[in-house]
C-alpha cells in the first residue's frame, strides 16, 4: 500500500491545510527539532562510552555527513 492511499496521510494533509502558515511554520521547526533531538538520542545509546567531547566530535561529524549526502 502507498502512503498516499492511507486514510491517516489524507488526515494529516487535510489537517496541514487547515493551519495558517505561522502554525505550519512552527509545527516544522517543532519536528525538525524533534528529529533532531531523537538523533542524538539514538547516537548517544549507540555510544554511551564515549566522552562528552567525543561524542560532540562524532556528533559534529555524522550530522556533516547528513547534510552533504543531500547535495
Amino acid at each position: 500500500m502507498r502512503i498516499k492511499d492511507r486514510v491517516s496521510h489524507r488526515i494529516y494533509i487535510q489537517v496541514l491545510r487547515g493551519m495558517s502558515p505561522e502554525k505550519r511554520l512552527l509545527k516544522a521547526f517543532e519536528m525538525s527539532e524533534f528529529v533532531n533531538q531523537l538523533f542524538i538520542y539514538g547516537l548517544r545509546k549507540r555510544f554511551p562510552a564515549l566522552s562528552d567531547e567525543e561524542f560532540k566530535k562524532l556528533l559534529l561529524e555524522r550530522l556533516d555527513k547528513c547534510h552533504n549526502s543531500n547535495y
